[in-house]
């Protein structure tokens, strides 16, 4: 289920994402030694079809191979390479299998799987080698930022996340994600690079994991508050499983807006529209907040054949792909969360 080495396997760097199946041909666990300890932990394609965590990390680890010879980590570094056989495919999973993202320690994600005993035993493993700090990498399918989330609002985890952007996104569902594992140990954060084969996106993936690598320490107190906007996830957009949707004319439940995504990171005014009803004229989203509840009626209203915003609203993650939508959601709404910054004692 799990290989573990404490090397860089042979042509491993050589390898993309859609080959990693045939070289590793399982999740694999990879420590590096490094001039401080405890190890950076760094996780790559939890999602299949999400490749820049892995991009990025072939990019740093050969600059410094080409560089001095040898690695030469300026810090130990633990590497988690997930779903390698999605991966092969281009896939975020494949069927049948659990999404990789929500079935670590804590999850409400049932029945067990084999994927849910294979992140408790690197939670396990790590735990006991201990942590510096974790960083889970994605790409987003819509239109955002680069932004990284954060799971507990606390000074050294704000820091790491600053690391990466000063647009930060606070959530705790959903549960059984890597970072809120990993959040009992140490800093956490899992941070979103944009579209799949952005350069860009590659490159500050690759800047990210650099800089942490050479942190000597976290700092524990709180960074100014001026350098950060903070969201808050509120709750999840599902589209129903009874329910058929699209983004052009048919015969769907849902006529979803083809222009959503860009509405992503914009506050958006009550009254807005997400989608139109189709042959289902009492159809609706599927709205949980934090604590699981549903929450549809609080978001979202009928008005006219239209399903509109009841609520000044930050949508993320709003994607064309409907395959996602399917597999995961249609988006999570957010609202501004700055005032809870911590502030450093006068």
């Amino acid at each position: 289920m799990l290989q573990e080495f404490d090397r860089l396997p042979e042509t491993l760097l050589d390898t993309d994402s859609r080959n990693l199946d045939a070289l590793l041909g399982a999740p694999t666990l990879i420590h590096l030694s490094g001039t401080r300890e405890p190890p950076l932990f760094v996780s790559v394609l939890m999602h299949g079809n999400e490749t820049v965590g892995w991009d990025a990390m072939r990019v740093l680890l050969r600059e410094r191979l080409e560089r001095f010879g040898e690695l030469r980590l300026p810090r130990a570094l633990s590497l988690f390479i997930g779903n390698v056989s999605a991966a092969a495919s281009g896939v975020r999973r494949l069927p049948g299998q659990p999404d990789y993202n929500r079935v670590w320690p804590g999850t409400e994600l049932e029945p067990i799987t084999l994927e849910h005993t294979l992140m408790a035993r690197v939670v396990e493993i790590m735990a006991g080698r201990g942590i510096f700090a974790s960083l889970d990498l994605h790409n987003n399918t819509g239109l955002n930022p680069h932004y990284a989330c954060i799971n507990r609002i606390d000074a050294q985890f704000l820091h790491l996340a600053r690391l990466f952007s000063r647009t930060l996104v606070y959530f705790i569902r959903p549960t059984g994600v890597q970072s809120l594992a990993m959040s009992k140990l140490c800093p956490a954060v899992t941070v979103e690079c944009g579209k799949v084969g952005d350069a860009q996106g590659v490159e500050h993936a690759r800047d990210f994991i650099d800089a942490a690598l050479h942190l000597t320490e976290i700092p524990d107190y709180p960074p100014p508050p001026q350098d950060i906007d903070l969201f808050h996830t509120v709750a999840q957009v599902k589209v129903p499983e009874t329910l058929s949707f699209g983004f052009s004319p048919g015969e769907a439940d849902l006529l979803l807006d083809p222009e959503l995504e860009w509405m992503n990171f914009r506050e958006l005014p009550r009254g807005t529209r997400f989608a139109t009803l189709g042959k289902n004229a009492a159809a609706s989203l599927d709205v949980r907040d934090e604590l699981g509840r549903d929450v549809s009626e609080h978001y979202f209203s009928i008005q006219d054949g239209e399903l509109r915003l009841k609520q000044p609203m930050m949508p993320s993650m709003l994607t064309l792909d409907e395959t996602v939508i399917r597999q995961d959601c249609l988006c999570y709404l957010m609202e501004r969360y700055s005032e809870h910054v911590p502030r450093q004692a006068d």
